[in-house]
């Protein structure tokens, strides 16, 4: 995540909401208070949200699920999980659905971003909460990388730029161990430039790299649609056309898209001491890791969906049963692991 998973200590920035709630005792059985000064009203009574996740299939989509419905059942909330897919018409059916059964608050987690501006007005025109997790929608645009701050819909996830610092980081120092000549060596960043919080994690990647490789690596740039088999096709293709490249980094916005990187590398023919790919997420990563054979995966950024899901729940009961403002973002720490040290950390192999 493409998307899109570790926790504990949360930073949260907090600025204003964009959706508004306002809830009668006639239209949903449970008496609401009158709207506060963002528009959201607290809720009397039995809470129900809708939380809707593109990919819902995908490991950390799953253990974000899970998280979030082990927080709702403690906050003796009513919780319905949704799977989008890849369907970004979904959404609004969904959503739309979910409102007509008197949900009091959605969460989502988007397939397109483009999907932002109706997503708000739906919920909006329902009277229903509403809070992002994972990814980015804009209020007035399809955009969220070209939308104002003001008019991105409060979001419960990771720091992009944090992810992407420590992935960055952290093939700096295995490129400065492995000792490669910089000429002969290249890093490859792919991620699906349409997502706003993949861009974050990609360009702070990047910086980190050159701050820390102490030499100067060309990268290359390589869209893909955020799957393994996407990445795989798409850094093959970028393999073959740089024939003089000895050495190869990879990283991305997802652990999807270091693997298909690392395959495709493998499939090149290139051995595990010429790969870094360096993964986001640690679910398929730990993979490489558990056959005990080496591997061009040599690191990944642990990132527990469990926590966020958590966390969006618990952000919601605050909003609507306490009134609490929505942080503008709400962040999950993460923790860099390897082949030695991933079982002891907790992750979950897909």
């Amino acid at each position: 995540m493409s998307t899109q998973r570790s926790r504990r200590g949360v930073a949260v920035a907090a600025l204003g909401v964009v959706a508004t709630l306002t809830l009668s005792a006639c239209s949903s059985g449970q008496e609401a208070t009158k709207p506060d000064g963002d528009g959201v009203g607290k809720v009397d009574g039995k809470i129900s949200l809708t939380y809707l996740q593109k990919q819902g299939d995908q490991e950390y989509f799953v253990g974000e699920a899970a998280g979030a419905k082990a927080k709702a059942e403690e906050l003796g909330i009513e919780l319905k999980v949704v799977n989008l897919g890849s369907d970004a018409n979904k959404t609004i059916s969904e959503v739309q659905s979910a409102i007509a059964q008197k949900t009091n608050g959605l969460i989502v987690v988007v397939p397109d971003p483009a999907v932002g501006p109706q997503l708000v007005q739906t919920a909006k025109d329902g009277k229903t909460a509403l809070l992002t997790s994972d990814d980015q929608i804009c209020t007035t645009g399809p955009d969220p990388s070209a939308c104002d701050r003001d008019a991105l819909v409060p979001r419960i996830g990771f720091s992009g730029a944090q992810m992407g610092g420590e992935v960055g980081k952290r093939a700096a120092e295995g490129f400065k161990k492995a000792g490669w000549n910089p000429a002969e060596t290249r890093t490859i960043s792919a991620w699906k430039q349409d997502v706003t919080v993949c861009t974050d994690r990609v360009d702070a990647a990047k910086k980190a790299f050159k701050d820390g490789a102490g030499a100067d690596v060309k990268n290359i740039d390589v869209p893909t649609d955020n799957t393994p088999t996407g990445a795989q096709d798409k850094i093959a293709a970028t393999v073959t056309a740089n024939p003089d490249v000895k050495h190869w980094i990879v990283w991305g916005c997802n652990d999807e898209n270091v693997q298909g990187g690392v395959t495709a590398l493998e499939n090149a023919g290139f051995k595990a001491d010429d790969v870094m790919g360096v993964g986001l997420g640690a679910y398929l990563a730990c993979k490489n890791w558990s056959s005990g054979k080496p591997s061009g995966m040599k690191a990944a950024l642990f990132i527990n969906g469990s926590d966020v899901g958590a966390l969006a729940v618990q952000t919601m009961y605050d909003k609507l049963k306490n009134g609490k403002e929505f942080p503008k973002e709400a962040f999950a720490p993460t923790k860099m692991v390897d082949s030695s040290n991933w079982k002891a950390s907790g992750v979950t192999c897909s």
